[in-house]
């Protein structure tokens, strides 16, 4: 229906519904009827589809291949011996490739589901106007017959008529592609020539998509969900895309250098074994050399399985989705997974004061002027309301200064009754002060309140001793001196002033009434500062963390807060909004690394600060909760939002919501990205330091042509023995010095930080123990110390399997800490209960598949003593010790670097 053509009146009319919303019965009634306010969302990956596309990787297939190949070979070798032959490999295969194809279709779904849940817990929500009050809903929540209240920074939920405007603008450019604000008005359209009204020229309807940009307003809602014009290009907005943090797009490229690499080693060594094996092909035996070349086709496939970290990329997601529902638990919501990354790299913190720093519960301390008519300039000149119980509701701010007309008699309903507001300029951000007109007994006036500095330019007279008088130079330094005494108790100043006019004036804009005021007064608020907040700024220091205060407050109120804090030294680290406009580019790049704290600052300063510090290269993160804080937030390496006064407009561009809006929560997100970056790291040093071992221990074997390790063995090994403890090191808790270490360089590889030397030596020491383990195996088996053939020694190769097992089992301990002693953090109380529990389990499993009969001849295993078990698990426990003399060696080596 074409409402924009529709009186008022007959909206309502059409729409069930009155200025007093609808009642909660109503709409939960029509809710259920025509479903949620929401649009069509990109139809998730069935489970077939997740399922196959887990086999779709390179090296999967290869698998399947040397699995259906192995069972020919099997089938043929029995045809021609007349023996039954069982394909022992094919199954073996097939086994551990489908579980793993079906636990990563479980994770998945896992990481999934995680995420579903941060966005119900970000959802957008809406005020509504239903039996007669004011609440806050869910935006899907709503229905047609709906009246939400609509306030500067809010997205618009649902297609709207507007009946109520007071200076409403509204940003339109996702649907009309006009990014001029568009002002908004009450009254029907009309149609010219019988054409229809282009959507960017219905001024009297507000649609889902477009966000309120200035002034507030009220609307009745006329369609939801797909009903809605931005339901109509639903189409062209629901196919999403998963994105990829950092990390995982650097593990991506390295799994393809490896596929790569493996493959041409592959090649290398097929090549080499059959040059190796020339013989056989002059014998003539067609079923020699089939079961030779088959047989060196599996060596390649087991050093192929060997390279490829089958569960790193799986270990990764988890990690990352675990670690931001820890995060959310913790008050910070992660929008962007790329967050959790950066959140580790952060330099510079750059924050608002009030509500972040602060507790945001204002109250009024301090006055000058007539109490009596200040105090009614301020809560008549504020959107804060006195609620029937007398409770007040409403930014803080303005519920301190209605608060305060209550506690001296002066209601605010009784003051809206004897003087009811016809009209207002709201609050802007940019002129820092708002007004409203009321008409009253003795004729009309106007109260305007705002920043003192700003108002008292334009006052012409002052309210003295109950007199207008002109303003003075005098009169201007009292006010001045009464500002800085407030101020420099670290009380936020707010000034009043006011307007008489003849008649209603005809014109609202600001420009048109923020002129030839009257001065009345000056109110000072305290704004607590939150008490984990001065500790959360010595952590950031300490962190190698710079935090920066940034507020609209008065420069000796926030030097007096930033002092108490500690995040300045000396009042010549702060600056003025005003100051900082007055230097160019390169006079602020010289002075930005010196400077703590701006005040009086405007949005578009947040802007240039944020980009000051980047163009220095420090990764920075910003705060803010205002629409005009969405252009900082965005240019930001991470953009938090604040998620209790926040606007929608902010939290749809933030990386980061904070559901406190407490600087503390930033630090400890800090801490917690540092803490899953680190793990990942452990997990992808476990991992490839096992792959390596794998990969060298077949490559040797192949090149002294004996067989250690076969296909089953290593997927067993990838994806039972490994997968568990690089899962549980994910979950490890955050080492003690987390916090007292250097922003990581973002730039830095996964092999930073002599990663890449740690799965280096560490690769080769379990590669030793291994062949040592194969090689006393093949001596127990013979029985003498003699050469002898060792082209299949199934001792020798349980032997290997055990210590490989379990040496990489052990190892885990080693990877809690890339530097640190795995004793002394065990010593000190510091265990990871998930990881012993991942050990036992893959304890269990290794010896079940060695010592239980059916299994042990599936995987071509011999049963072995008490000596030879003891023998392989004393080789694989030592290299704990090993381990921790070679990172004691390196931590005396690095403190003697940072002593030169």
């Amino acid at each position: 229906m074409k409402f924009y053509l529709e009186d008022v009146s007959e909206v309502f009319s059409k729409t069930g519904s009155s200025e007093q919303g609808l009642s909660e019965s109503e709409a939960a009634s029509r809710l259920e009827k025509n479903g949620k306010n929401k649009l069509a969302q990109a139809k998730s990956k069935s489970l077939v589809k997740r399922f196959f596309e887990q086999l779709s990787d390179p090296m999967i297939i290869i698998l399947i291949v040397a699995a259906v190949i192995s069972a020919v070979s099997t089938v043929y070798e029995g045809k021609m011996t007349g023996a039954t032959a069982f394909p022992t490999d094919t199954v073996i295969i097939l086994v551990v490739v489908l579980i793993n194809a079906v636990l990563g279709v479980l994770q998945e779904s896992k990481a999934e589901k995680a995420i579903e849940a941060l966005q119900e817990m970000s959802a957008a929500t809406s005020k509504v106007i239903r039996d007669g009050r004011i609440m806050t809903v869910k935006s899907e929540d709503l229905t047609v017959g709906d009246v939400i209240v609509l306030e500067a920074g809010d997205a618009v939920p649902a297609d709207c008529r507007i009946f109520e405007s007071a200076s409403l603008k509204i940003e339109e450019a996702a649907l009309t592609g006009e990014s001029v604000p568009v002002n908004k008005m009450i009254a029907a359209l009309g149609v010219e020539n019988g054409n229809d009204i282009p959507l960017g020229d219905r001024k009297n309807m507000a649609y889902m998509g477009s966000s309120v940009v200035y002034g507030r307003g009220k609307a009745v809602v006329t369609a939801t969900g797909m009903g809605t014009e931005m339901g109509k290009i639903a189409d062209a907005i629901t196919q999403a895309e998963d994105g990829q943090t950092p990390l995982q797009k650097k593990l991506s490229q390295l799994s393809k250098v490896l596929t790569f690499l493996v493959l041409g080693i592959c090649v290398f060594i097929f090549a080499f074994t059959l040059f190796m094996q020339r013989d056989i092909f002059t014998s003539g035996n067609s079923t020699d050399i089939f079961n030779s070349v088959l047989n060196v086709f599996m060596v390649a496939v087991s050093l192929a399985v060997a390279a490829i970290p089958e569960g790193l990329a799986a270990v990764v997601t988890i990690v990352l989705s675990i670690g931001v529902t820890n995060m959310s638990k913790k008050n910070a919501v992660i929008r962007k997974l790329t967050a959790v990354e950066t959140l580790g790299c952060a330099q510079i913190i750059c924050s608002d004061k009030t509500g972040t720093l602060t507790q945001n519960k204002m109250t009024v301390v301090d006055h000058y002027g007539d109490e009596t008519l200040l105090a009614t300039a301020m809560a008549l000149c504020s959107d804060a309301e006195e609620g029937a119980d007398g409770t007040v509701t409403g930014e803080p701010t303005e519920a301190a200064l209605v608060n305060y007309a209550i506690s001296l008699g002066l209601g605010k309903n009784g003051l809206k009754k004897d003087s009811p507001r016809i009209g207002e300029a709201p609050f802007d951000s940019g002129r820092k002060m708002m007004s409203t007109v009321h008409e009253t007994a003795d004729g009309i006036i106007q109260y305007t309140k705002g920043a003192p500095d700003v108002v008292v330019d334009l006052c012409k007279s002052a309210y003295v001793d109950g007199k207008i008088v002109p303003m003075t130079d005098e009169i201007k330094a009292a006010i001045a001196k009464e500002n800085k005494r407030m101020a420099d108790k670290a009380l936020r100043v707010l000034a009043a002033a006011f307007r008489k006019y003849d008649s209603a004036p005809s014109d609202f804009a600001p420009e048109s009434l923020e002129n030839e005021l009257v001065f009345v007064g000056l109110t000072g608020m305290i704004d607590p500062v939150r008490p984990e907040v001065k500790a959360a700024i010595d952590e950031c220091r300490s962190a190698g963390i710079i935090p920066v205060m940034i507020t609209g407050d008065h420069k000796d109120t926030a030097v007096a807060i930033a002092t108490e804090l500690g995040i300045l030294s000396d009042p010549s680290q702060a600056m003025t909004g005003a100051e900082l406009s007055a230097l160019s580019d390169e006079e602020f790049a010289d002075r930005v690394e010196n400077t703590f704290v701006y005040a009086r600052v405007q949005p578009e300063h947040k802007t240039r600060i944020v980009n000051a510090w980047r163009a220095k290269g420090k990764i920075t993160a910003m705060t803010g909760d205002g629409v005009n804080d969405a252009p900082s937030i965005k240019s930001a390496d991470i953009g938090v939002g604040m998620g209790i006064t926040g606007t929608d407009v902010t939290k749809n561009v933030a990386d980061m919501v904070l559901t406190d809006d407490n600087f503390a929560t930033i630090v400890n997100a800090v801490e917690e990205g540092r803490r899953i970056y680190d793990n990942i790291r452990k997990a992808i040093q476990f991992l490839l330091g096992s792959n390596l071992a794998e990969v060298l221990s077949i490559f040797i074997a192949t090149l002294l042509s004996f067989t250690i390790l076969k296909a089953p063995h290593l997927l067993f090994i990838n994806l039972v023995t490994d997968c568990f403890p690089a899962l549980a090191l994910g979950l490890e808790k955050s080492e003690k010095d987390i916090m007292h270490r250097k922003p990581r360089d973002p730039s830095d590889g996964v092999f930073a930080g002599g990663l890449g030397f740690d799965v280096l030596y560490q690769g080769l020491l379990v590669t030793a123990l291994t062949l040592a383990a194969f090689f006393i195996g093949e001596r127990f088996e013979a029985g003498y110390w003699a050469f002898r053939n060792i082209a299949e020694c199934e001792q020798g190769m349980t032997m290997a399997f055990l210590t490989m097992s379990m040496c990489e089992i052990f190892h885990s301990l080693n990877m809690r800490s890339q530097r640190g002693s795995m004793i002394a953090m065990s010593i000190k109380g510091s265990h990871n209960v998930p990881l012993f529990a991942a050990m036992v389990a893959s304890l269990l499993l290794t010896t079940a598949v060695i010592e239980v009969p059916f299994l042990a001849n599936a995987f071509g295993f011999t049963p072995i003593g008490f000596a030879e078990y003891a023998t392989s698990i004393g080789l694989a426990i030592s290299i704990i010790p090993i381990v921790e003399i070679v990172k004691l060696i390196q931590r005396t080596v690095a403190k003697k670097k940072n002593r030169a």
